[in-house]
């Protein structure tokens, strides 16, 4: 291994799917394990076959497919302490799984060579030494994880030393030094790796972390700092309790930060699709500040940040988001400065220069509707419909004559009953509709969907994603207004409008009506490039 080249193992289909609430399927596992060999992993680590039926499945299915850049590993222990190792069953199946690479974890610790294990420490040193040799003779290039290491060096540092020594001499390609428990300080981890690498200095150190006291990720780039050349962790930290070192920080850190070199550092761009794609399959909405990929990490709210970052947007921005795939975002809200509204008219494509002077009285305005209850930043659809109408560009597709909303109960154990009447207006057209509901705003909903759908049959596409409710001043009980965010989808883009009032139904009509113009006003405009 070179110096400068840090080499990345993936072990998101083992330590990730231990996490609470991820349960990946066959074909999700296959899945991955293809998007992680795209983006050019070194490793992937498929699964521990002596353990479970699907994880030789796994290994099973992926003999059919050919990896373009990664090396498919399998996981598994250290021999039994009754077994010889070529009659032990954990190393057969770990054979079995004809994987080039393997990984195998052995006790570092004294206490659970003790507790856990309950042999002798000589016995312990001999079933990693065996191990790794019979691996080593069937030809496969062997990770050793030294399980617990940092817990079993603290301990006692003379045999967790001798654990290594132990590998070593059997002829571990690489030292994966684990903090298991996920408890070393940064500090410390420094000094204990500083002195492994004096004392193997010819050997390959990894670095297994896990997040337990948040420092999975700070501690895999001291290791790295400190010359480790091999980094083990999951997509988005995915793992068992707090998670492990999540590899979405750790590879671009390694690339732009400590300018060495990684398999994957051409594919740098899809960092964030590979962090969501991963999420998607596992079932998990992405983290919107996960460092990196998030979709905050490059958002600007403040009105004198976005004014620097129009000027040079190295002020408040440590990368360019294009480096990893992700992109600036502009806010607008009660903090919002001119520069806010003239980013976000230029991102609608409108020319700033014709806001001329209307450009301080729809700022007034945005403060004046933040102060109301709105919140323009998570309702991009609103305000762009907004902007649109301060420069004259944006012509209603209907005008309200009236509505109706009527809701009653037959009985006390019957459910109540919504019906909708609305009466609109559209061009010389009259459209008089009514529509039932499972509540008053469902009815509204679909009597509004009922009378535009003749004209602009488009509509039929756009579906509610998500409805909220939050009450903006509680002080004033049942009196108080409320503030509605619709969010919407045509199943290809998603948008989200607001209304706020101390009517609900009021505030949600206005939601609705910005969310049906928001989506006819965007099937007019010409379609851009991606």
């Amino acid at each position: 291994m070179k110096d400068n080249i840090v080499y990345i193992y993936d072990t998101t289909l083992r330590d990730g799917e231990q996490a609470e609430g991820i349960a990946y399927s066959l074909k999700d596992k296959i899945k991955i394990a293809e998007i992680l060999d795209d983006f050019g992993i070194d490793y992937i680590e498929g699964g521990w076959p002596g353990s479970n039926p699907k994880a030789v499945a796994f290994f099973k299915e992926m003999k059919k497919i050919k990896l373009k850049k990664s090396r498919l590993s399998a996981f598994g222990s250290t021999r039994h302490a009754k077994n010889k190792p070529e009659e032990d069953e954990n190393l057969i199946a770990i054979l079995d799984a004809k994987t080039p690479t393997v990984a195998i974890f052995g006790k570092t610790w004294d206490l659970h060579v003790k507790e856990a294990l309950r042999v002798d420490f000589d016995t312990n040193l001999k079933m990693i030494n065996e191990s790794v040799k019979f691996l080593k003779k069937n030809k496969k290039e062997v990770i050793y994880d030294a399980e617990h290491f940092f817990d079993g060096y603290k301990a006692n540092p003379e045999y967790a030393m001798k654990t290594l020594e132990a590998a070593v001499d059997g002829g571990a390609d690489t030292i994966a030094l684990c903090d298991t428990n996920g408890g070393t300080m940064v500090t410390e981890f420094r000094e204990i790796i500083e002195q492994v690498k004096k004392t193997f200095p010819g050997i390959a150190i990894g670095i297994h972390a896990h997040n337990d006291c948040g420092l999975a990720v700070a501690n895999s780039l001291m290791a790295i700092h400190c010359g480790a050349n091999h980094v083990q962790g999951t997509i988005n930290g995915f793992g068992e309790r707090c998670g492990n070192a999540d590899l979405i920080q750790i590879i671009p850190s390694i690339i732009l930060k400590y300018k060495k070199h990684c398999s994957s550092e051409g594919r740098l761009k899809d960092l964030t699709r590979l962090s969501h794609s991963v999420s998607e399959i596992s079932n998990l909405i992405p983290d919107p500040r996960q460092p990196y990929v998030g979709r905050m990490v490059f958002t600007h709210k403040g009105g004198i940040h976005v004014s620097a970052v129009m000027r040079n947007p190295r002020t408040y921005e440590n990368i360019p988001p294009e480096l990893v795939g992700n992109r600036r975002r502009v806010l607008v809200s009660e903090l919002s400065g001119k520069s806010n509204v003239q980013f976000k008219a230029e991102e609608f494509g409108i020319n700033f220069e014709q806001l001329g002077s209307e450009a301080q009285q729809l700022l007034k305005e945005i403060k004046k509707m933040e102060n109301e209850g709105y919140q323009l930043e998570i309702a991009e659809g609103s305000f762009e419909i907004m902007v649109r109408r301060a420069v004259k560009k944006f012509a209603p597709f209907f005008d309200l004559l009236g509505f109706r909303v009527i809701i009653e109960k037959r009985g006390p154990q019957e459910p109540c009953l919504s019906e909708a009447t609305i009466k609109v207006k559209i061009g010389e057209k009259l459209r008089h509709t009514a529509s039932e509901g499972s509540g008053p705003i469902n009815a509204l909903d679909n009597a509004l969907r009922k009378a535009l759908e003749r004209d602009y049959p488009e509509i039929k596409k756009v579906r509610l994603s998500d409805y909220k409710v939050r009450v903006v001043d509680p002080e004033e009980a049942t009196a108080a207004h409320v503030r509605v965010l619709i969010n919407s989808t045509d199943g290809k883009k998603d948008w989200g409008t607001m209304g706020v009032s101390e009517n609900i139904v009021e505030a949600s009509w206005q939601a609705l009506v910005d969310s049906v113009e928001y989506y006819l006003l965007k099937q007019k405009e010409p379609s851009k490039p991606s």
